[in-house]
């Protein structure tokens, strides 16, 4: 239940600042004519997210148990790569996403009688890859079985809930977040979740016969910690934690880990010398 409820907060806070910023920028500029049709691109982008995932998942539960894990792995890796980049795209682009914003808004307004397709284009397809990428992470969690039974999908509809009030709370109400630090620290949250993914699309190409190497036990904690007992449970939903891991699958964990987090963290700033620069006319040479 955790996973899904924080990472569909992200996305939606995501989402959430995005609409914000569009709507606060038309309000500003005298442009509240154009607001109607920013909230139906939001309903469309958010139907199509909806009708992706359940076409997926009733897709998925028709294939034969070879196809079945293969889609499984396909979708794990798909969700690694977009989890991924986002997490870093947010790190990068967090202090510029609101003037491409407000440029994006100037331009789709000045295109003439294409004005209102323009800006309905932009809100979509903003929201629309924001609600794809929770639906593609949402799939893979739900396969790979780290989230089981009712917990999952009340998570990810708390998570939701809890995101849509905090973008009004934002917009209407003028509160401020810290999105430094709420963007980094569940960066590194995701991060320890993708891997856990890429961990499980392996396991999958596994059973569907695709992957036969490194199959040997790399240690066996299901006699200290059981998958099955409640620490167990809350390690694997949050880290992909496996009692049993093969040599493939830490190996995974830990090459897909480890640059990601040295990437992530940013490198501390040179420190300042406290000595006066030398004087030039000391040097050697100098005239």
């Amino acid at each position: 239940m955790l996973v899904p409820f924080l990472i569909m907060l992200r996305e939606g806070i995501e989402a959430a600042l995005i609409v914000g910023i569009i709507a606060s920028y038309l309000r500003q500029t005298g442009r509240r004519a154009w607001l109607p049709l920013v909230w139906v691109g939001v309903g469309l982008a958010v139907a199509l997210s909806l009708g992706v995932g359940i076409a997926f998942d009733l897709a998925s539960g028709e294939f034969p148990q070879r196809i079945q894990e293969m889609f499984e792995a396909a979708v794990g890796l798909v969700a690694v790569i977009i989890l991924t980049s986002m997490v870093f795209w947010v790190r990068k682009a967090a202090r510029s996403i609101k003037a491409e914003l407000h440029d994006s808004i100037d331009h789709a307004l000045s295109t003439g009688d294409h004005q209102s397709m323009a800006l309905l284009g932009m809100v979509f397809f903003a929201v629309a890859r924001e609600g794809l990428e929770s639906v593609f992470f949402l799939l893979a969690t739900f396969q790979q079985g780290a989230e089981v039974g009712v917990g999952a999908p009340v998570g990810a509809v708390l998570g939701l809930a809890v995101a849509v009030i905090v973008g009004f709370l934002i917009y209407y109400g003028g509160v401020k977040l810290n999105l430094r630090v709420f963007f980094r620290w569940t960066g590194f949250f995701i991060l320890f979740v993708a891997a856990g993914l890429l961990a499980g699309s392996l396991r999958a190409l596994h059973e569907a016969g695709l992957w036969n190497g490194l199959q040997a036990a790399a240690f066996d904690l299901s006699s200290i910690l059981p998958m099955d007992s409640a620490l167990g449970s809350v390690l694997a939903g949050i880290l992909g934690y496996q009692d049993q891991p093969t040599v493939g699958e830490v190996l995974v964990y830990l090459l897909y880990l480890v640059p990601a987090l040295i990437l992530f963290v940013p490198a501390p700033p040179a420190p300042v010398s406290s000595q006066p620069a030398p004087d030039a006319s000391r040097r050697p040479g100098a005239i």
